[in-house]
């Protein structure tokens, strides 16, 4: 074979590529078809290649290395000062001179000399004793742990019992190693043999193991080409805490989190427990969080969470600050909208908050102005904190107007107080699913357009609407890209103290019927928030507590400004649709 015994010569790096095209070159020349299979065995023989791939990347360390040009240059400056002290003392050797004679100078050179005759070659540990030569290859990996985990979970095996690698927790010391992968069978740790204990014992073992652990592995079968996963950020609606779930395979390896953080998804590449790190922590290691898929199944099996009674004593309602509407408790329960009845239920158990894929975005120059939802319950105070922003900035902020069946009144103009419009109309308008909100009070029909809000947006206003928290879910489209803000009430002692001198408007139209807090409405506003947040909370972008209005408003302003100067998470069908 002279082409192949030339190429070695010139090109000895490239002897793994001449090994692996080798038994596609070997030809039968009047030889035993045996020698052939023996050849074409040898050849394909995965411990060869490795032995190859090592050879290689040995002979790239010693061609690439640097070597020092002298190895003792403190005594070559010494022999200088001597030869030059027998010379003519001109003014360039005095200068010279000078400059050797500098402690500094000096112990530049030493510590050269020191660098330059070390030896920097990776030192290999010593193979173990006593490993028997029938034994399966073996690899003796070094690592050292500090204060943080190692960042791999094992298993055992269900039928042979041993002790396997279940998964490298991406940016750990194990992966940041690349010595150790899934699959690897463990055989010794610090000389001690696993074979015949079970994972809960190992893991004892390197818990109390500190500083350099050395462990005897068998190494896994693995893939040539690893698959790398593009990054994936997610927003979780959820708590977890892996301390309180049974189902995790290893506690210390978990994740914790809250509803709203914002998770990185280092691997899915197992469909039960996925690995994640906190968007901005500094610690590279990757911990477990359930997986989707597992977690929607856990959600789905528990029992519905009871949903909090609400008191119904009166018939006041609320429409907002002249352009929001809102049905009564009574009328919600006496005139079922079509909105209400055929759609509600269906987007409120279409998903199960889990994780949401999000992306960073920021609103360009000159795009529309992303959509406010304000949600909260009655009495709370939204009103009063949107006629704050209207007063404020009434050229930058705005808010729809409403829908009606009614006869228009004398001192009402057509598209200001409302759109009056007729009762065969409107309801034509329901059947289109153009209303986001609608109902019917003393026999007239009123409601919300998704027109009213591309009104709006369109010239180039920030939207604020106030709606049912059910209703977020229809505007939670890439045309509104919504930021929903939740109204919090305080503690009762704090609304009884802070409210005891406001009123209750029944509604817009009727304001002679405004009556002051009772009791029962400060206890139905706080079951009412708690409901809301129990059912929508992983919606909600922003929660802010109006226990004084001026303090709420001011972090309400805050809010609004950094969602229009500052980059947010939103779902990724937002920004790719």
């Amino acid at each position: 074979m002279p082409a192949l015994t030339t190429a070695l010569g010139p090109e000895p790096a490239a002897v793994y590529e001449l090994l692996a095209a080798l038994p596609s070159r070997l030809q039968p020349h009047g030889g035993q078809p045996e020698d052939n299979a023996f050849l074409q065995h040898m050849f394909g023989e995965k411990s060869l290649h490795a032995l190859f791939k090592i050879h290689e990347k040995l002979q790239r360390y010693e061609d690439g290395k640097p070597t020092p040009v002298v190895t003792s240059a403190a005594s070559l400056a010494s022999q200088l000062v001597e030869e030059l002290q027998g010379k003519s003392a001109d003014g360039e050797v005095k200068e010279l001179l000078k400059l050797l004679a500098k402690p500094n100078l000096k112990s530049l050179l030493s510590v050269h000399d020191t660098v330059a005759q070390k030896c920097y070659d990776p030192q290999l540990p010593p193979m173990p004793e006593g490993v028997s030569e029938d034994e399966d290859s073996v690899k003796i990996i070094r690592l050292v742990k500090n204060r943080e985990p190692l960042g791999a979970t094992i298993k055992q095996d269900d039928v042979t019992g041993a002790i396997l690698v279940a998964r490298i927790m991406k940016g750990g010391a194990a992966d940041r190693s690349g010595l150790i992968h899934v699959g690897d069978e463990l055989k010794e740790v610090n000389g001690i043999p696993v074979d015949d204990k079970k994972p809960e014992e190992v893991i004892r073992i390197l818990a109390q193991s500190q500083g350099a652990i050395t462990f005897k592995v068998v190494p896994a079968v693995q893939d040539e080409l690893s698959t790398k996963e593009p990054k994936m950020f997610v927003k979780a609606l959820f708590d977890y805490d892996p301390k309180e779930d049974k189902a995790i395979p290893c506690k210390e390896a978990g994740l914790a989190f809250t509803k709203g953080s914002i998770l990185q998804i280092m691997s899915q590449d197992d469909a039960t427990w996925w690995q994640a790190r906190l968007e901005g922590d500094a610690n590279p290691r990757a911990g477990l969080i359930p997986s989707k898929q597992f977690q929607e199944r856990r959600f789905a099996l528990r029992s519905p969470a009871p949903v909090l009674p609400i008191r119904r004593s009166s018939t006041r309602r609320s429409f907002g600050f002249r352009r929001s509407f809102r049905l009564s408790r009574r009328e919600k329960k006496t005139n079922k909208s079509m909105y209400e009845s055929k759609k509600s239920e269906m987007y409120d158990t279409a998903d199960v908050p889990t994780y949401e894929e999000v992306t960073s975005y920021r609103r360009h120059s000159g795009a529309r102005q992303r959509l406010v939802i304000l949600v909260g319950p009655t009495g709370v105070g939204l009103n009063e904190l949107k006629r704050k922003l209207l007063i404020c900035d009434p050229q930058h902020f705005s808010v729809t107007v409403p829908h009606t069946s009614r006869p228009k009144r004398n001192q009402e103009s057509d598209g200001v107080e409302y759109h009056f419009i007729s009762k065969q109309l409107f309801e034509a308008d329901v059947h289109n699913n153009k209303f986001i909100e609608y109902g019917e009070y003393k026999g007239n029909y009123y409601g919300t357009s998704l027109d009213s809000i591309r009104s709006v947006l369109s010239k180039n206003k920030v939207c604020l609407l106030d709606v049912q928290p059910h209703t977020i879910k229809l505007l939670r489209t890439p045309e509104f890209k919504p930021f929903v803000i939740f109204i919090k009430p305080p503690s009762m002692e704090r609304l009884r103290e802070t409210r005891k001198n406001a009123k209750v408007i029944s509604s817009k139209d009727d304001k002679a019927s405004a009556k002051p807090f009772a009791e029962e409405d400060f206890l139905e506003m706080v079951a009412s928030a708690q409901t809301m947040e129990a059912q929508y909370g992983h919606l909600f972008e922003k929660v802010i507590v109006n226990d004084d209005l001026t303090e709420a408003f001011a972090e309400l302003r805050s809010a609004l400004r950094k969602v229009e100067m500052d980059p947010h998470w939103v779902p990724v069908s937002w920004t790719h649709s």
